[in-house]
């Protein structure tokens, strides 16, 4: 009998559907998640709203009898957010994208924490994060690379302190994924010359960070807790 549940967030198109396929391929539970459910194995909660992680947990609870064994924090918004905006403007969309990409993300590791301290067992967050909490993003992404280079801090928080009660954390850093139609995503940010900045010569598919994702959630040795794992292409290494 399968007894391993995973949750993931942002679990209906791109990454987060590749995750969820590739974890079910091996006999996890997935529970899903998006903005809106739109089948019976997804739960609707948007995370933009401050009370929709808790509702998420508990209603993940509730399907997983109890138990959830694995986290994956995938859900994130990329909106552009240029300086030009009005004070406001900006500041809206700055919290909108750390709501979603980070706070929403911490509080649910929270509640897995503390699910898994209170059981006696351990369990594992997979983290998606981004080239960007690294290196930096561009002129209109002040908050996007922020968010995920907070992501980063906590996950590594989490690492550190949770080790000995057997709670295990990773974090996988894409570059640039192909999660839309290869020429319209290529083309909306910089065709060609987005390509020339990555020696691999593509974009990333969904499916190669799926594999990193369930070899993390599944796979990974216990010592490899507090990894950051990057999958760039070569157009970002440290």
């Amino acid at each position: 009998m399968n007894l391993t549940t995973a949750l993931v967030t942002g679990s209906s198109r791109g990454i987060g559907a590749a995750i969820a396929v590739q974890l079910r391929a091996r006999g996890v539970t997935v529970i899903g998640h998006a903005s809106k459910a739109h089948d019976a194995d997804t739960i609707g909660a948007d995370l933009a709203d401050p009370a929709a992680p808790a509702r998420l947990w508990d209603a993940a609870l509730e399907r997983g009898n109890g138990r959830i064994d694995i986290l994956v924090n995938n859900a994130g918004l990329f909106a552009a957010n240029p300086i030009s905006l009005s004070d406001i403007a900006w500041l809206d969309n700055w919290e909108d994208t750390l709501r979603i990409n980070l706070t929403a993300a911490a509080e649910l590791s929270r509640f897995a924490v503390r699910h898994w301290l209170a059981g006696g067992r351990g369990g594992r967050v997979v983290h998606i994060a981004s080239r960007a909490g690294y290196r930096g993003d561009s002129p209109e992404h002040w908050h996007y690379a922020a968010a995920k280079g907070g992501m980063i801090a906590m996950h590594k928080t989490i690492a550190r302190q949770y080790a000995a009660q057997g709670i295990m954390s990773y974090a996988i850093c894409p570059g640039f994924t192909d999660t839309a139609m290869a020429g319209d995503y290529l083309a909306s940010r910089g065709g060609p010359g987005l390509l020339a900045d990555i020696p691999l010569g593509r974009v990333a598919a969904p499916e190669e960070i799926a594999a990193i994702a369930t070899f993390c959630a599944l796979d990974a040795p216990e010592s490899m807790t507090g990894t950051v794992i990057d999958a760039n292409g070569a157009s970002y290494v440290r």
